[in-house]
């Protein structure tokens, strides 16, 4: 984000100031991306981005629950299969342990270690990964 340091009497001196400077940004750039490129580029920096929340941390530390490398790319490449169908809201299964993931925001809300008689709420959709 770009902080402006001038002063301006008036919104429409700065939004003008914006307007050209992103004009001149633009044109200095020799090839634009496609719609494709930028499209594969944020999915790839989503699942890069994959986060715990303070809560699933605390779940995760208080269940003894310990993620290999395997398990860890399964509930990502679970997070992308539910982003690409729609999904906000998730449960994503990786072998006997469960996930809420917020898909959204990329952020696993909760994790269940024991998943034998377990009710889960608030979802609009699971991965078994």
């Amino acid at each position: 984000m770009q902080r402006l340091q001038e002063n301006y009497s008036s919104i429409e001196q700065m939004t003008s100031q914006l307007l050209q400077n992103n004009s001149r940004t633009k044109n200095s750039n020799e090839t634009e991306a496609s719609f494709q490129d930028i499209f594969s580029s944020t999915k790839e920096r989503a699942v890069e981005n994959l986060k715990f929340s303070k809560h699933a941390n605390e779940r995760l530390a208080t269940r003894n629950i310990n993620l290999s490398a395997e398990q860890m790319e399964r509930l990502e490449n679970g997070t992308t299969k539910a982003r690409e169908k729609g999904i906000q809201e998730s449960l994503v299964m990786v072998d006997d342990l469960a996930f809420i993931v917020n898909v959204r925001n990329n952020t696993v809300i909760t994790a269940v270690g024991d998943t034998q008689d377990s009710i889960f709420t608030n979802i609009d959709g699971a991965v078994i990964s």
